[in-house]
């Protein structure tokens, strides 16, 4: 893991045990900042899924592949980045988990759950895969 000033970096293997890796990232990410549970709750639920989205279903669980998180404070808010090497998805098709067809399926929350909690959610596939970016503002509450 790198740091500086308001930046952290951490890269995965793409197996499903690099999970236990993402808590303490964020830890480091809250304390730097002095953020509260709340925030640091939002992101661990958001960052989870979307690095066990990365390596699920973008690297196939290929631990040669890598899956990154990257973190940064610009303009009032923390931006984390994720970026997996697979082939992508549209996130236009994925399921609605609030339609009744889909309240008992056991998948399909992950990018529901990360915009529900995150101010931001921005979704890109270029030809070196899939990159999620997360963005909470930092402003106080009023």
């Amino acid at each position: 893991m790198t740091s500086k000033t308001n930046s952290f970096d951490l890269t995965l293997p793409s197996k499903p045990t690099s999970i236990t890796k993402v808590e303490p990232f964020l830890k480091k990410i809250v304390d730097a900042l002095g953020l509260d549970d709340e925030q640091m709750n939002k992101l661990m639920v958001s960052v989870t899924e979307a690095v066990n989205n990365a390596i699920v279903h973008g690297n196939k669980q290929d631990p040669k592949k890598n899956v990154t998180i990257r973190s940064e404070v610009r303009s009032g808010a923390l931006l984390i980045v994720v970026r997996d090497q697979g082939k992508g998805f549209n996130p236009k098709s994925l399921r609605n988990p609030l339609q009744e067809e889909n309240l008992m399926l056991t998948n399909g929350r992950g990018v529901f759950l990360m915009r529900s909690l995150m101010d931001k959610v921005e979704v890109s596939v270029d030809a070196d895969g899939t990159r999620v970016e997360l963005s909470m503002s930092l402003d106080q509450k009023a």
